[in-house]
């Protein structure tokens, strides 16, 4: 994999609400990829992330793609809203949706990249049959929820098998890694594969200027 062909998405759950205007311009200005837009219902993960009006402006006025993460029960209740948006890339967890496939295909028909996301207790198998259905994986390596944890080792063998699957049997979809992606551990996915980070504490915020953050995890 080259440095252009990795997929640097910085967590705007982790960005500096005070200033939005000028935190989405200066990631872009830094190289960004796109943006990882969380939302928590407090249902399914124990925490609330962003609004959907964070959502819903961050969508509507960055000039880099934008991705929804949906960590809520019930997630077909809100596509419509979030391709209305403008979102490119909307993920759903399969323990939320009794009826995953689908939500899936709907995300499809409103013109929206379908995802699916993976919990480190959540097997491959588990995923397994609605893998034709989407163009990327989110495969957490923290649980959902929370920024700041630490990664969880026990998921590397799923992240293999995930790459080794992604391109062949009917799928055709990227890798995408959500949790504690510090550049260690970028360096050590992008050798499996891996296509794309979703950027938080661990390797962007809180580490000096964007743009040199940014550069170094590019050329990992």
């Amino acid at each position: 994999m080259t440095a252009a062909d990795k997929l640097l998405l910085p967590s705007m759950m982790c960005a500096d609400f005070g200033c939005l205007r000028d935190e989405v311009a200066a990631l872009e200005a830094a190289g960004a990829d796109g943006f990882h837009l969380d939302l928590m219902d407090g249902n399914y993960v124990p925490n609330y992330g962003m609004g959907l009006q964070d959502i819903e402006w961050i969508c509507k006025n960055a000039t880099v793609p934008c991705d929804v993460h949906m960590m809520a029960e019930q997630p077909g209740r809100y596509v419509e809203k979030f391709a209305g948006y403008g979102a490119r890339v909307i993920y759903v967890h399969p323990e939320a949706d009794v009826h995953v496939a689908r939500t899936l295909a709907a995300i499809r028909d409103l013109g929206v990249h379908p995802g699916i996301a993976i919990n480190p207790g959540t097997s491959f198998a588990t995923i397994e049959s609605v893998l034709p259905l989407v163009d990327y994986v989110l495969a957490m390596t923290v649980n959902p929820g929370f920024a700041g944890q630490k990664w969880l080792d026990f998921v590397n063998p799923k992240l293999e098998q995930l790459v080794a699957a992604s391109h062949k049997d009917g799928n055709d979809y990227e890798v995408v890694v959500d949790g504690n992606c510090s550049p260690e551990r970028i360096a050590q996915a992008s050798a499996m594969g891996v296509k794309g980070f979703v950027l938080g504490t661990a390797g962007l915020f809180g580490h000096g200027p964007y743009a040199d953050s940014m550069a170094r995890l590019r050329t990992l």
